[in-house]
């Protein structure tokens, strides 16, 4: 018996000087890929002794039938990416579908070895809370036909259409800092996540109309952008408290980051809401069990998880079906941490 080789397909791209996707085509026979690299694909293949035979013993070239979905998130320790998966899951398995869940932790590496894991899985399709690190991989893979939902977060490539379920993130921030205004909040302080994701961008931008409609004029001082974790909103929170004039009212726009800046308020004797209040973006489980309980903007998880996995469905049954861009609202549930 021959001696088992641990070459994958990337080794088979890197020496062939083509994408992990490129030789996913090559080994399914597609058109789109041209004899000359079609070639340079076999020849290295051949040189590593490489055999995809967990694709052909599955699928035989046929993606739709694997019968397996692939799933990341950017961070499987928040609830709200739980909960997503829930959804996915839950309607993956009724209709007879895996789900192969994993975790990029926003870096750029790691979604990119994941992506190229699962090409290599012959996944029947992929949904995506992206990163904004792998766009040319990610446009290759839909360009070479493989059904892409995005959930919670648009894709930020060009004019690619691509199917995607999001919450309506600019509404949502409109009325959480609506409410702290209307309870008489002039300094509202926003800790903002990842500056270059489209929730981010959303939700600054709601939080910027309401100031606007109210005619309160921005103050750099109180707009900081952090890490998205919970050590984000505890430096964030650290820095608003060092101010000479301290915000009346915290709006976090991520359940982590809230998390943080409670912690440090609490550390530092904080009356909240007395001395200041807050709200935060994402409902969690412990959002009523603190003291006070915590005000937030709820979003619909489980839903944004059972409908990204339709849309995947949907588009697995109908290639050539239009895009769809599901938009769901969020819900202001209204608790003691931002005053009456």
């Amino acid at each position: 018996m021959g001696k088992k080789n641990n070459y994958t397909v990337e080794d088979v791209a890197k020496l062939a000087e083509v994408s992990t996707a490129t030789v996913s085509r090559v080994f399914n026979k597609s058109a789109k890929v041209n004899e000359q690299t079609s070639q340079r694909v076999l020849e290295a293949a051949k040189e590593l002794n490489y055999r995809p035979s967990r694709v052909a013993q599955r699928l035989r070239g046929k993606r739709k039938h694997s019968m397996i979905i692939g799933l990341i998130v950017t961070d499987l320790e928040n609830p709200f990416f739980s909960e997503i998966a829930r959804g996915v899951e839950d309607i993956a398995y009724q209709n007879k579908n895996a789900v192969m869940v994993c975790n990029s932790n926003e870096d750029k590496a790691k979604e990119k070895f994941y992506l190229e894991a699962l090409i290599a899985e012959q996944v029947s399709g992929f949904i995506l809370v992206p990163t904004t690190h792998n766009n040319k991989l990610i446009t290759e893979i839909i360009n070479d036909e493989y059904p892409v939902v995005c959930v919670d977060r648009k894709l930020n490539i060009g004019d690619i259409n691509v199917d995607s379920v999001t919450v309506n993130n600019k509404q949502g921030a409109y009325r959480a800092v609506e409410r702290l205004i209307k309870l008489g909040h002039q300094r509202i302080a926003i800790i903002n996540g990842l500056e270059e994701l489209s929730t981010t961008v959303e939700r600054f931008e709601g939080y910027k109309q309401a100031l606007e409609d109210y005619d309160i004029s921005l103050v750099d001082e109180l707009i900081l952008y952090a890490d998205s974790r919970e050590e984000g909103g505890i430096k964030s929170t650290k820095q608003l408290l060092e101010l000479k004039e301290r915000p009346t009212a915290i709006f976090s726009i991520n359940n982590l980051m809230t998390l943080g800046c409670l912690e440090e308020l609490n550390t530092q004797g904080i009356n909240i809401p007395g001395e200041i209040a807050l709200i935060g973006f994402d409902d969690m489980p412990w959002s009523k069990a603190l003291n006070p309980p915590l005000t937030a903007v709820r979003q619909p998880g489980y839903e944004l998880g059972v409908s990204a996995a339709e849309l995947l469905l949907k588009r697995l049954s109908n290639p050539s079906r239009n895009t769809s861009d599901i938009v769901l609202n969020p819900e202001l549930i209204v608790r003691a941490s931002c005053g009456n």
